[in-house]
């Protein structure tokens, strides 16, 4: 494990695979073998730099919803043309309502590439 001021970072076979943040324990964007049991959300190209600069993911930038989930589980953002993890972000809604909605916030962004966390995790 490696602690900074608001971060431990949990170290699995030599890679920083969970980090636990102001009481919450999260995969970190290195944690590939995670991704495939957490929810997907798949945004248009227009809303990745918004969610790579920390920002919450609206409704008009969500193209495809995989899987179901709750209000405050952890979902995947990922781009639409290649796949890639760009966030780890919290339902606002859960899954049906999400698919419903229109406009507004739907994933609270907590972990995105270029956070502090991704530029520690690099380092390590």
């Amino acid at each position: 494990m490696a602690e900074t001021q608001n971060v431990e970072i949990f170290i699995i076979n030599g890679k920083p695979l969970f980090a636990r943040s102001e009481g919450t324990f999260l995969p970190t964007l290195i944690s590939n073998g995670v991704f495939s049991i957490l929810p997907k959300i798949v945004v248009d190209m227009g809303a990745i730099p918004h969610v790579c600069n920390g920002a919450d993911l609206m409704a008009p930038g969500v193209v495809q919803i995989d899987g179901d989930f709750n209000t405050d589980d952890l979902l995947l953002i990922v781009d639409e043309r290649h796949g890639k993890t760009l966030a780890i972000g919290a339902a606002l809604l859960d899954s049906h309502g999400m698919r419903k909605l229109r406009h507004g916030k739907v994933v609270k962004n907590i972990h995105y590439v270029g956070d502090r966390l991704w530029k520690m995790l690099k380092e390590i």
